[in-house]
């Protein structure tokens, strides 16, 4: 989100200074917490416009339609877009049912997208390329506050998958493969089904993509006998993968970790663990994927196709040229970053956060939702939408509002499995206010923003 913004790219650097506190705000992406962000300004009578890379409103959300969430609809509507679209004919869903992408886009962000109030500010196909402020580069400080931000833009689609490899980078033998390696949640009894019936298919990544992809695999694999399942995964702990189970505060979340450890007992699946992937080899049509297991080397050969389910990083490359700063480790937001890490957090340790914690060293400009996590894997679309009410409070100037947090999130039902647990973490469920930023392992905090 930007505050003071030309809205016609380039075009508009004639914009006068003193015209800034007239333009609009700016959000990149027409996703939940993008168009949240929409909602709370316009409740704040506030204007906005919207950048959207893809040909639609959740365009991201569409790659995995087929996949239905853990959460129910209770944690996937921000208040401020449900008080819009009540005030029309829009039949609101059950609070307690659970969606899938599509029905996410097609019952909640579509129309919200088409209000009156929004859709003449959403640009689809606009994918935004470069941000700076008008006729500056971030070098120079005089004036810089009283000068609006300038978007550059083009048409295209986003998309910023994790590599393979343990150690982050994507090397040559992968960028070669791309072909027979899918990132993201395949639709594997739906349009993807032959692609990887009766294959050996290796899936890469401990989270609920992970999870999701080995069940859908284990299905086919009854219809296809011949269909290999491996997965490879760096945790040495596979309860950490299962998480809460029964204890889980989201019932559907805590169903995945059952069913795949009851996939996993009945041998459905070959478990590699813990697995550093190293290099890929092509090898006579098939994959020969090299790697470590306790520091000695292991091969794993004839891979048919890979699912890489390793998370996401953000695409920072739009930001050269404002001031910002990001965690060396995480790529989050600064301040957020010893709140979500993964390597040190676990039961009660996240506080939750706000417009204060998310402030860059660039006045007006803040990176939010599931971007400001960077490579943790903790975010919840509720987050978010925490996240833009706070900001908007900020921006009109209650500061007060923006200071307080109204954050209700479910447990996880994992406390004790240990430090690290990436996004196997609990808490209260309910958050009121924070005032500060800081926490540490051994300082267990009253609230928690934690989510899996």
């Amino acid at each position: 989100m930007f505050k003071s913004i030309p809205v016609n790219q380039t075009s508009c650097c004639d914009t006068p200074a003193k015209e800034k506190s007239h333009l609009p705000v700016a959000i990149i992406g027409a996703g939940p917490v993008g168009l949240a962000a929409a909602a709370h300004l316009i409740s704040q009578g506030e204007s906005f416009i919207i950048f959207e890379a893809g040909d639609e409103v959740g365009a991201n959300i569409r790659k995995w339609e087929y996949v239905r969430l853990f959460s129910p609809w209770e944690y996937n509507i921000d208040k401020a877009a449900r008080e819009l679209l009540l005030a029309t004919d829009w039949i609101a869903p059950e609070n307690a049912e659970i969606p899938t992408g599509k029905e996410l886009v097609e019952q909640y962000l579509k129309p919200l997208a088409a209000l009156p109030q929004v859709s003449p500010y959403v640009y689809l196909n606009s994918k935004v390329t470069g941000i700076s402020r008008k006729g500056l580069s971030k070098v120079t400080t005089k004036g810089r506050e009283q000068l609006p931000f300038v978007i550059h833009d083009a048409s295209g689609t986003w998309s910023n998958p994790n590599p393979l490899r343990s150690d982050g980078i994507y090397g040559q033998d992968e960028i070669a493969l791309q072909n027979r390696i899918n990132y993201g949640i395949p639709n594997v009894l739906g349009t993807d089904k032959e692609r990887y019936s009766g294959k050996k298919v290796l899936v890469v990544g401990s989270g609920h993509s992970a999870i999701n992809t080995l069940l859908e695999l284990a299905e086919l694999q009854k219809e296809s006998y011949a269909t290999e399942i491996v997965w490879a995964i760096r945790k040495a702990n596979l309860d950490e993968v299962y998480g809460g189970r029964e204890l889980d505060g989201l019932p559907a979340r805590g169903a995945l970790g059952i069913r795949i450890q009851k996939v996993i007992e009945s041998g459905a699946v070959k478990v590699m663990t813990p697995f550093h992937i190293e290099k890929l080899v092509p090898k006579s049509g098939k994959i020969q994927v090299v790697g470590t297991i306790n520091g000695e080397q292991n091969v794993m050969d004839e891979i048919d196709e890979i699912v890489g389910n390793t998370g996401s990083r953000p695409d920072l490359s739009i930001v050269h040229e404002v001031r910002v700063m990001t965690d060396p480790s995480l790529e989050s937001v600064y301040e957020l970053a010893p709140l979500i890490d993964p390597n040190v957090h676990s039961c009660g340790t996240v506080r939750p956060h706000g417009e204060q914690e998310l402030r860059q060293p660039e006045k007006d400009f803040y990176i939010v939702g599931a971007k400001s996590y960077g490579r943790a894997p903790t975010f919840l679309m509720a987050t978010g939408y925490e996240q833009v009410r706070s900001i908007v409070a900020a921006l009109v100037g209650d500061m007060e509002s923006a200071r307080k947090v109204e954050l209700e999130l479910p447990e996880t039902g994992v406390c004790g499995i240990g430090v690290g647990g990436g996004d196997s973490c609990c808490g209260p469920v309910k958050v009121e206010e924070t005032t500060s930023s800081s926490c540490s392992a051994s300082e267990p905090s009253k609230s928690n923003s934690c989510c899996g």
